[in-house]
């Protein structure tokens, strides 16, 4: 695991083998960072980091310059792990959160640029997990929602869904916030 781009382009991530994680591949999130490239100006904005495991997705975008990156999971090993190598990398823009990220999204009421959400891939609420994002109007105008998902579940029903990326096994599915701008394009 390693980040692909922005300040800390190149580093090496090596998590505890015992966390109790599935990380994005590197294959998978060079790819997704790709799309992004032209969708999103990294520097400046805000990030909800949903299940965040190992940090790895919150690492990278706070490399590429995200104001803040806020990072929710309830295993306390992953959140020691992320606190700590965001600490050792002076990554003072990644604020770790331990909950669950149900009762969190009950409680958060600041607005986000994005939201990428990894749920453990069992997740029985995982369709749930944009009408919740979207009734508690967690994304600014024209944000963006991306959850990470195994390919055979279908996220399309959803009315602000815009698109599913296939990488073997993982999908990506996008839902976009409406906005008259679209402050990302």
């Amino acid at each position: 695991m390693r980040i692909i781009g922005g300040k800390l382009k190149g580093l090496r991530l090596n998590p505890p083998k015992n966390l109790p994680v599935r990380p994005t591949t590197d294959m998978a999130k060079e790819a997704l960072f790709n799309i992004l490239q032209n969708q999103v100006e990294f520097e400046d904005i805000r990030v909800l980091d949903l299940f965040s495991g190992t940090g790895n997705i919150s690492m990278e975008f706070a490399s590429r310059g995200a104001s803040q990156v806020i990072s929710v999971d309830r295993s306390i090993y992953c959140v020691n792990y992320l606190k700590d190598i965001s600490r050792q990398h002076q990554l003072d823009s990644i604020k770790v959160y331990n909950d669950d990220v149900f009762k969190y999204l009950q409680l958060e009421t600041d607005q986000f640029d994005l939201v990428f959400a990894d749920p453990p891939y069992d997740l029985n609420k995982l369709r749930e997990l944009p009408g919740i994002i979207f009734d508690r109007n967690l994304l600014a105008p024209g944000g963006l929602l991306i959850v990470e998902h195994q390919s055979m579940q279908n996220l399309t029903k959803h009315p602000a869904f815009t698109e599913q990326r296939r990488y073997g096994n993982s999908s990506f599915s996008f839902f976009r916030q409406a906005d008259d701008k679209n402050s990302f394009e």
